[in-house]
């Protein structure tokens, strides 16, 4: 949510912050706007909607500077409104915020008694009156920041600037994302490296805590003690194509397409013959696991159904493993079990509740942490003793796909490390690693059922609700499924396991309510069968996801897509596919925004 992007530079900056606001579109945002200092004046626009429509305004109405800084935010505190976008000024200083101040309330009233005034509803707003009067009082503009910093709660990402320093900015962080590009003789701040890939490669990744100031040619850190600090330069690989669409339509159906070379990625160089590379790992990966005798993960959305099958996994080879909502983590009494291990999971690796989960861990005494994330840079690795990258490059849309399969994937890269210091043997280690090395085909494989998909999607075109069945490690990605649906269609879509059926969602089942179920050829499919038998009773119409081998056919009323057989361990990844391809192909039809629904946000840095 919410994306930052400033710069310095010798030269008009408005193209580079557009270009920027437009790569970080994906993060979900209902506002946008930008500030830039010409000839002594601060020219501030703001817009309400997409950043075309920021673009619209600027065409009506051109500027241009060497120094600005730009935004798009996503509601917190105030409706969405060109008064509540930022960014927000109290001359001479304009300022742009992610995240939430969480004392605003107190600052608001102690600014109101002083006789400021307020032009916005937004916590930010008191945050720039605050640098204002700091400034009035004769502190430079990264002196101003710093004691402003000290003064709030909260966890945010700041970049200003002032009218007093035209040519410079100033930044910091505190729980959310912030990087400084470097370029030739000009310098940048973002949230994302995404932001910035058109212009440099080369970045500092800010610490937590850390205040920069920036002009043409000098970067200035200190860290959170007030020490002056050198912090190392980051060579980006993120490509500027790789954040753009291509041939695609929507990049949610070119990400569901990358899966097969996503996966492949995240494998490479993890596994050798028929065996897993543990040192890929970490150096202390060795010593971790083997003193690890249980594993708690801790995950939100998405990231958390990746746990929920990897528990399956796990406990299927004998490791005590635990799965529970990162925001709901802190707010139980924990018992913590000897020597475990904590697993954070994340696709951008900045998600608050799991930074915050993780901490809250740490201080209740769980043991070393690991994080699969798919950012190398991004606070979860920085902040664990181990991680694991995903590979799966740039995910744009909002609804999560590529990021899904290669976290499940690299889950059962680390299903090997500890299973096989407890009941897994070698003969099965090297089954795992035979069908990960088939897992990029099996994908592919699964994605020719993407005209048959697309035809079925027209029949959900009137549909309010719809139910998902699962059973063992595929009730998550039934759970999967319906996120999908109702993220991108807004279908109210739910998931049970399927033997629950019987114990209250069949009161629910008829001829309007359709009934999706993922049926792999496995032990408990005769179970699934039953409960496929129990929906047809009651007049409910079925979409049924089966092996070929299954034995499940068409009849009235049943409807089957056939995916080819594979094998059990990694047909949760597989069945993933079709799931994916339903949503996407009912959205379509339904007209929503793909890519950006209504109301969400891809990285998710608030509470």
């Amino acid at each position: 949510m919410c994306g930052i992007v400033g710069a310095v530079a010798r030269q008009d900056i408005l193209p580079v912050l557009l270009d920027g606001l437009r790569r970080l579109e994906y993060r979900g945002y209902d506002s946008s706007g930008i500030a830039v200092i010409n000839d002594g004046q601060l020219h501030r626009t703001r817009a309400v909607g997409k950043v075309r429509e920021l673009e619209k305004a600027l065409a009506a109405e051109p500027v241009q500077g060497s120094t600005g800084i730009a935004h798009t935010r996503w509601a917190t505190h105030g409706v969405p409104s060109e008064r509540n976008a930022h960014p927000h000024v109290s001359t001479p200083v304009a300022l742009v915020c992610n995240g939430i101040i969480e004392n605003h309330e107190s600052l608001r009233r102690a600014q109101l008694a002083r006789g400021m005034t307020f032009q916005s509803d937004t916590d930010t707003e008191v945050v720039v009156n605050q640098l204002s009067t700091f400034i009035g009082e004769g502190y430079t503009l990264f002196d101003a920041l710093r004691a402003t910093v000290a003064l709030l709660e909260g966890a945010f990402a700041l970049v200003v600037m002032s009218l007093d320093s035209p040519g410079m900015l100033a930044g910091t962080r505190r729980g959310s994302p912030l990087v400084v590009g470097l370029g030739e003789d000009e310098a940048y701040l973002a949230s994302d490296m995404a932001a910035l890939v058109s212009v440099t490669r080369d970045f500092i990744i800010l610490d937590e805590g850390d205040v920069v100031e920036i002009d043409h040619g000098m970067v200035r850190i200190t860290d959170e003690s007030g020490a002056e600090v050198v912090r190392k330069v980051t060579k980006s690989t993120l490509s500027a194509g790789a954040v753009e669409l291509g041939d695609y339509r929507h990049f949610m159906q070119k990400e569901i397409f990358e899966q097969g070379q996503a996966v492949s990625d995240t494998l490479e160089g993890r596994i050798s013959g028929e065996h897993l590379l543990e040192q890929v790992f970490g150096p202390e990966a060795e010593a971790i696991f083997d003193a690890t005798r249980a594993v708690q993960i801790i995950a939100c959305g998405t990231s958390f159904h990746a746990g929920l099958v990897a528990r399956h996994w796990l406990e299927r080879f004998g490791v005590p493993c635990n799965v529970e909502i990162a925001s709901e983590f802190k707010s139980r009494p924990h018992v913590v079990p000897n020597d475990s291990l904590v697993v954070t999971i994340s696709q951008s690796g900045e998600t608050i509740d799991t930074l915050g989960a993780l901490k809250h861990a740490r201080a209740l005494g769980f043991g070393k942490s690991l994080t699969i994330c798919n950012v190398a840079e991004s606070s979860l690795v920085r902040e664990s003793e181990l991680s694991l990258l995903t590979h799966a490059g740039p995910e744009i849309g909002v609804a999560s796909t590529k990021a899904f399969t290669t976290q499940l994937t690299a889950l059962l890269l680390l299903v090997i490390a500890l299973g096989r210091r407890a009941n897994m043997s070698e003969v099965e280690e090297v089954e795992i690693v035979r069908e990960l090395r088939a897992l990029p085909a099996r994908i592919e494989n699964a994605l020719l059922l993407n005209d048959q998909i697309e035809a079925i999607a027209e029949q959900f075109s009137s549909k309010q609700h719809t139910l998902f069945l699962g059973r063992g490690m595929h009730y998550p990605i039934a759970m999967e499924g319906a996120l999908k649906l109702k993220e991108i269609s807004y279908i109210h879509a739910e998931a049970y396991a399927a033997g629950e059926l019987k114990h209250g969602p069949l009161a629910l089942v008829d001829g309007d309510m359709p009934v999706i179920a993922v049926a792999p050829n496995n032990e408990l499919l005769e179970k699934l069968k039953s409960n496929i038998q129990e929906v047809r009773a009651r007049g409910g119409r079925l979409l049924v996801f089966a092996d070929l081998k299954a034995g499940i056919k068409e009849d009235e009323g049943v409807q089957v897509v056939h995916v080819a057989p594979v094998n059990d361990l990694i047909s949760p990844i597989v069945y993933t596919i079709p799931l994916q391809l339903l949503a996407y192909h009912v959205a379509l039809i339904k007209g929503t925004d793909v890519d950006k629904p209504r109301n969400l946000a891809k990285s998710v840095t608030v509470e």
